[in-house]
């Protein structure tokens, strides 16, 4: 009997294309992966996906094509675009524990035509916010000095870097959506070409610049399988007709948030019994209506005992069985832009954010007011908020640029169970950011309340959402 064998294929050895044939092949060809790639040269590879993955729609070979591609010096707002693929991977500049320089943004290409009437405003306003930004850090940081004294044997730099995350975290939220960051995604092909898509059928000119820088740099590893990407006529009239579509306003909503900020619009009402159906149906030899009608069948107290052998023994890096993926949840949150930026890296959601604005009201920390800087702080968020409507004026697209982390924004997001373990555990830990942990908290609150057996094995911080506003914000 042949041996069982593990290799690498190496990207340094063989192209990204070289490698998606060399793996599409096995489906037909009975020779081994270092025997068919060794028969491949760039020129085949390219035939051979000109003939497959673009001529007969075998889009899935691309998936072996895998290329890192960094960003750099790229908005906050075209940030989100290149992170909203569901299947890629990224680590991003870090606002929470580096700093930010007085140049250090982006002005938007429509405003750099010679002449423009708002280009000279907007950075004036940017400007004011980057260097309240700059003002804002050693008041807090000596705040911070004064309260977490170094420990024993700490070094300088452990100390410095203890003390820099609680410090700079707080002063994050003056920095516009005008900022620039690097980031850095690793991906396949297949992916790659539909962000190239979404990016080139963007209204904003930044992101479609991106786009086509990011289609020229991957068309230098995988020509065949990037080169018909373009945009997409479908996604631009569609989104176009469905902005002008009138809609009613917000009722009993000015300046501020509504005090359902956390609003569960729809869950499954079976989802605890469908999730223990399930995890029947996976170990027993029958139909899952069988399997449902009988956990239906059962008393609470029975139900919870199946509940509890689900998820008793789950450990603190197990994830639970995939079982729970039956049970759906759909929110309609208002949450600060900083926070937002932390949600959004979830993307086992399905995630609904609507355009920056000022509209919503902003958050201010409270050690900002504590170190003195309040003033300075709503100053500057207030002439972000006049910016923003004049620039709204002209380009609601563009008016996303002059939003700061502080502000309010609100996202529709719709998971299963099994990420909502994942995401309440990690962003109700000490170490995530305080804006994240209120919305986590409250997040399971709510799911606590209509699913009890099954969430209460979630292992949370012990916290509560209500404690988070009253030790980290002077205004929400």
């Amino acid at each position: 009997m042949p041996e069982r064998d593990i290799y690498l294929l190496s990207p340094r050895a063989l192209s990204p294309e070289t490698i998606a044939v060399a793996f599409a092949k096995t489906s037909r060809a009975p020779e081994s992966f270092r025997e068919i790639a060794a028969e491949l040269s760039d020129e085949k590879s390219a035939q051979f996906h000109e003939k497959w993955v673009v001529g007969y729609g075998h889009a899935s070979v691309a998936e072996h094509a895998v290329l890192h591609i960094a960003f750099e010096n790229v908005s906050r707002v075209a940030i989100e675009t290149i992170e909203s693929s569901r299947l890629a991977s990224y680590t991003e500049k870090s606002t929470r524990y580096q700093k930010w320089g007085q140049d250090d943004f982006t002005i938007p290409p429509e405003l750099r035509e010679a002449g423009h009437p708002l280009r000279d405003e907007f950075i004036q306003t940017v400007r004011l916010l980057f260097s309240t930004y700059a003002e804002s850090l050693s008041p807090v940081k000596n705040l911070i000095l004064g309260r977490s004294p170094r420990r024993e044997n700490e070094s300088d730099e452990a100390y410095d870097r203890r003390i820099r995350s609680q410090y700079v975290d707080r002063c994050r939220f003056i920095l516009p959506a005008a900022a620039n960051a690097n980031v850095g995604m690793t991906a396949n092909a297949r992916v790659i070409e539909m962000m190239i898509r979404k990016m080139l059928s963007h209204p904003l000119v930044e992101v479609r610049q991106i786009g086509e820088k990011m289609k020229e740099v991957a068309k230098s590893e995988t020509p065949t399988l990037v080169k018909y990407a373009d945009a997409s006529t479908y996604f631009i009239e569609t989104t176009a007709e469905i902005a002008l579509t009138p809609t009613p306003l917000p009722k009993g909503e000015g300046q501020g948030v509504r005090v359902d900020w956390c609003n569960l619009i729809d869950y499954d009402k079976d989802g605890e019994k469908k999730v223990i159906a399930a995890a029947l149906y996976r170990c027993n030899e029958i139909p899952f209506a069988d399997a449902f009608a009988y956990v239906k069948s059962l008393k609470k107290k029975e139900r919870a005992a199946l509940a509890d052998t689900l998820l008793e023994k789950l450990g603190k890096y197990d994830v639970p069985l995939r079982e729970l993926e039956y049970c759906n949840y759909t929110f309609d949150l208002v949450m600060d832009q900083g926070a937002y930026a932390e949600f959004k890296r979830h993307r086992m959601m399905t995630q609904t954010p609507q355009r920056l604005t000022t509209r919503l009201g902003y958050t201010i920390p409270l050690l900002v007011t504590e170190a003195g800087f309040g003033s300075e702080y709503e100053a500057a968020m207030e002439s972000a908020m006049m910016m923003y409507e004049k620039l709204y004026a002209f380009n609601p697209d563009v008016a996303q640029y002059i939003v700061p982390n502080g502000f309010n924004r609100r996202v529709l997001a719709q998971f299963n169970l099994r990420e909502a373990f994942a995401f309440c555990q990690l962003r109700s830990a000490a170490n995530a950011h305080f804006s994240i942990r209120r919305v986590a908290q409250k997040m399971y609150e709510e799911m606590f309340r209509v699913h009890p057996l099954l969430t209460k094995y979630m292992k949370l911080r012990d916290e509560s959402w209500q404690q988070v506003e009253e030790n980290y914000f002077t205004k929400i």
